[in-house]
């Protein structure tokens, strides 16, 4: 079962998936560098059944290893050999036939999956786009169209990296499309000729209520399935754009009334996070006669900050700015965002086009579970390419098949009653204790510092073996979070213990 993630990616953590991979290039029998990819994006089950039954590996000397760009640093054989032996034999279902459990929509437009590239550079030109549709991608949001110039700085990215290089959060200070107009109308009635079945949601910013409702007609009589309108860039270089107008519910309305007095199709804000509460500005945009919401957009964010030059990144000639932060680490706060729409009463009818932080399906589904119609992905197609819409399919779809779900629209918001803005409702006097698996614990005893310093100390360490006193564990479970083997699970039931009373 996919769940129990045999393999994960601290397994192939050297691997950095590279194009035209050298190994599948070495190997003779398979494509290690496919199978290997999936696992990176949690599709164990899905690579183990794709691989023949018997291992080729056995007796094979790794050319695959041997060809790799990191001198044999990925152990591609050994993952190989495990998805065969040990994922494959346990797998539930074969790979589901077809994707026809993606199927959705877009207040009422027709998605053959949920999957489209959000309004940003990985979705600004006809090749780029095209190529995302041939991809696989369902749409595309396609860069903020605007009547004013761009001019960009350089560079304009900075990035925090995980321990392998992979990118966790990304700051960007880029901002809207820099082709004119008539330029990117052009582009949509080309893409709309040869994809007529794709989704167009067109990202559109005016400057007046005038604009707003010139620019959603002109996108409608060029080829656009709906509009989305851009409340929230943080990387204008005027004032009372972008983000500025989504933290101001009474702009959010005017401009989106002005917005649909220019076209028949469905309109979409696109609401900023820098706000307390996403709710006001939903709520204006409703009132102005929307029909979804997007979210979320970049978060205002420094990072970077030089100990030699005391510049924060990125340095544009000694200068910086505070810009856009995306990518995984911003993924709670997306949920968070997303989860209060969803379960706005005010707010039941409008579609949700979820963002902010997904790379692999169970972050798409998770976005699904707090109420997203439809997800956008930018920072990791960035990162990996678009061809990560192969396994967010494959593993979506494959998931769906394993639980009997018949639609993916059945699981729209079927998480948001597990979730309370208030603590209040949570059960208080009972404990869960967690169970150690002494087979996987290599002695570290990292979970014996974290307890001690961070916690109860209540993990004794004795001959390198942790061993848990329950008279003082309160159940935190920080120490199943910090242990790098994932050698710490829960136990299988609650102990009661009532919180102690203040004398």
């Amino acid at each position: 079962m996919m769940l129990k993630n045999h393999i994960g990616r601290k397994d192939i953590i050297s691997c950095v998936l590279c194009k035209d991979a050298p190994c599948s290039n070495a190997c003779p029998k398979l494509d290690p560098a496919k199978a290997i990819r999936s696992v990176w994006f949690d599709n164990q089950d899905i690579a183990a059944i794709k691989l023949p039954k018997e291992s080729p590996c056995a007796s094979c000397d790794a050319p695959c290893e041997k060809a790799c760009i990191k001198s044999g640093k990925v152990p591609v054989k050994s993952v190989i050999s495990r998805l065969i032996e040990e994922v494959c034999p346990e797998t539930e279902i074969d790979i589901p036939e077809d994707e026809k459990r993606l199927a959705c929509d877009i207040c009422g437009i027709p998605l053959e999956n949920p999957f489209l590239l959000s309004s940003s550079v990985v979705a600004s030109t006809y090749d780029m786009c095209a190529r995302a549709f041939e991809a696989g991608w369902a749409g595309i949001s396609f860069k903020t169209i605007c009547s004013f110039d761009i001019h960009e700085a350089s560079p304009r990215y900075s990035a925090i990296k995980g321990d392998n290089g992979s990118l966790i959060g990304f700051k960007n200070i880029e901002q809207l499309s820099d082709h004119s107009v008539a330029e990117n109308m052009e582009i949509f009635r080309r893409l709309k000729e040869k994809y007529p079945t794709k989704f167009i949601l067109a990202s559109i910013m005016g400057q007046d209520e005038e604009e707003w409702e010139s620019l959603a007609k002109l996108c409608e009589e060029n080829g656009a399935n709906a509009i989305e309108l851009n409340f929230s860039c943080p990387n204008m270089q005027k004032d009372g754009l972008g983000s500025d107008i989504g933290q101001i519910p009474e702009l959010v309305e005017k401009y989106t009334r002005a917005a649909k007095r220019g076209t028949t199709i469905p309109v979409l804000a696109k609401l900023t996070p820098n706000v307390a509460k996403m709710s006001p500005a939903a709520e204006a945009a409703l009132r102005g006669g929307a029909d979804g919401i997007a979210a979320i957009n970049t978060i205002k964010s420094v990072i970077g900050v030089s100990p030699y030059t005391y510049v924060s990144s990125p340095a544009v000639k000694g200068k910086s700015a505070i810009g856009g932060y995306s990518g995984s680490a911003v993924k709670p706060i997306a949920l968070r965002f997303i989860s209060e729409v969803a379960q706005n009463p005010k707010l039941k009818n409008l579609h949700i086009s979820g963002m902010g932080g997904v790379e692999t399906w169970r972050d798409a589904l998770e976005f699904i579970l707090m109420g997203s119609g439809s997800i956008q992905v930018t920072t990791a197609v960035m990162q990996y390419g678009y061809r990560i819409v192969e396994d967010l399919k494959a593993g979506l779809n494959y998931y769906l098949a394993q639980m009997g779900i018949a639609s993916v629209k059945d699981l729209i918001g079927a998480g948001l009653d597990s979730v309370s803005d208030t603590t209040d409702v949570l059960e208080r006097d009972t404990i869960l204790f967690p169970s150690f698996n002494l087979e996987k614990c290599i002695g570290c005893g990292r979970c014996v510092i974290s307890c001690n310093d961070g916690g109860h100390q209540a993990i004794k360490f004795e001959n390198r073996v942790p061993k848990l006193d329950g008279s003082k564990c309160v159940g935190c479970h920080l120490c199943r979070l910090v242990c790098p083997e994932e050698a710490i699970n829960t136990s299988n039931k609650r102990i009661h213990r009532p919180a102690p009373t203040k004398s």
